[in-house]
């Protein structure tokens, strides 16, 4: 917990480390790490120690406890899904301008080009 939460960050010191990408990620993940550590410690000692010293023992999980925590997986896992099928998680805008029909030179000509004439063509077939 102290190595990823308080020495690891110490890399940042040097300008190097601290604008390479691969190096921000790395380290991020890692103090990432050691916040669950600590969540752990807060967590693990709570259940292990009780406040009388006679009925102090190791925590391991029941089939609950671990119950509980697929559960929470798998509704969370469940949410998200339903969360991306109705909720795009790209911008419609940046779509919107990789489609073929948002170029304004894809297929067609530009104005004045033989759309324009074929208008004024057909308009003037009409009128003779």
């Amino acid at each position: 917990m102290i190595t990823c939460n308080v020495i690891s960050p110490q890399l940042f010191w040097f300008k190097r480390l601290r604008t390479s990408i691969p190096v921000m990620f790395a380290v991020s993940i890692v103090i990432n790490i050691g916040m669950w550590f600590e969540r752990f410690v807060i967590i693990v000692t709570s259940l292990h120690r009780d406040y009388l010293p006679s009925s102090w023992g190791m925590y391991s999980p029941t089939i609950v406890d671990v119950g509980c925590f697929m559960g929470s997986l798998g509704l969370f896992f469940t949410l998200f899904s339903l969360f991306i099928r109705w909720i795009p998680m790209i911008a419609m805008f940046e779509v919107k301008g990789a489609l073929p029909d948002a170029q304004p030179s894809h297929g067609h000509a530009h104005a004045g080009g033989e759309h324009a004439a074929d208008a004024h063509g057909s308009l003037a077939a009409k009128e003779a």
